[in-house]
């Protein structure tokens, strides 16, 4: 039995919706009170819907054990993976106001390139770019927001690295599904304090996954996501020879990715020159992707070459390869 499988029983009146193909995000609002959906990425609510908030809680909490985690009042905030792939957020009161909340996002489907191009959220022409950047071993920045399709483009680039490569895959919480023969998937653990008898166990964090992965002889690295501190190992890595290497990270334009990036290298080192930063960025960071969600449809819009830093004018020099349409601007 799955762990999705364990779980329904306590969703009967949201069941048909979280084993739907075609719904990827389920949300559970105020103790059960309102329930939203994504399809076709457009949210809207489903009416007529209620989970009892006994019946929610309990469910949160069986996929918390599920997963090997717990979630309480004394530990109210939930970030797990369902066997499946899936991400599951939860968080209870009195953290959430008005009930408990419950989120699943579900990946139900792996797109190809092919796939992207096919239903328009890259173009072809910049698709045949981005293989080729994969191909010369480039190093690839996806950048964008909440819900865009950063993790579905990585995965999707991810898929073209040649079977020879051996792949160092690090995740917060595991989402990218490769096949692919020699491969390696890393996953941060949450620090835990002692709780019913259990141990105290220390957290393991991004960056200390990217330390050890190096003694794994990685030919490529993938980082599901860059947010902090971890920045700085990975720009190490990435200069000094692990070429072919991608990771995404939130962002606005392709352009404020890279500044991004650098605010978390800073945030990650002490006294670290903000020009040597960003020249350490431009040597490291071949293309930058950007895609957003604009009236539920997720789309690429932005797809530059960084060909270095000026230091007097404090600003990256790019090339727009595609821009909203535009291709070689």
């Amino acid at each position: 039995m799955s762990s999705l499988e364990r779980i329904l029983p306590f969703l009967r009146p949201i069941q048909d919706l979280l084993i739907d193909p075609d719904i990827t995000e389920v949300m559970v609002n105020a103790g059960g009170r309102r329930i939203f959906v994504e399809r076709g990425g457009v949210v809207d609510r489903v009416p007529s819907r209620t989970v009892d908030e006994k019946l929610l809680t309990v469910a949160i909490k069986n996929i918390a054990r599920t997963c090997g985690d717990e979630i309480s009042e004394e530990e109210p905030i939930l970030d797990a993976r369902l066997e499946d792939g899936s991400r599951v957020a939860a968080m209870f009161p009195p953290c959430s106001v008005g009930g408990a909340t419950l989120t699943i996002r579900r990946f139900a489907r792996r797109y190809s390139l092919d796939d992207l191009v096919d239903v328009g959220s890259v173009p072809m022409d910049a698709a045949a770019l981005l293989r080729k950047a994969v191909a010369n071993r480039q190093n690839v920045l996806i950048s964008g927001g909440t819900g865009t399709g950063k993790t579905t483009l990585l995965n999707a680039l991810a898929a073209t690295i040649p079977d020879t490569d051996r792949i160092a895959l690090i995740e917060e919480t595991s989402e990218i599904l490769l096949e692919k023969p020699n491969y390696v998937r890393f996953e941060a653990r949450k620090g835990r304090a002692a709780f019913g008898g259990s141990a105290v166990l220390s957290p393991v964090t991004i960056a200390d996954l990217l330390r050890a992965t190096l003694r794994h002889r990685p030919d490529r690295i993938i980082v599901g996501e860059v947010r902090g501190a971890e920045a700085f190992d990975l720009l190490q890595a990435l200069n000094t020879g692990h070429l072919g290497s991608m990771t995404t990270i939130h962002s606005n334009s392709a352009e404020q990715a890279l500044t991004r990036l650098a605010h978390c290298v800073v945030s990650g080192t002490a006294g670290l020159p903000h020009a040597s930063v960003r020249e350490a960025i431009a040597l490291a960071i071949d293309l930058v992707v950007h895609i957003a969600r604009e009236a539920g449809h997720r789309r690429m819009t932005e797809l530059l070459a960084v060909r270095g830093y000026d230091t007097e004018a404090d600003r990256f020099d790019v090339e727009h390869l595609y821009t909203d349409g535009i291709s070689g601007r």
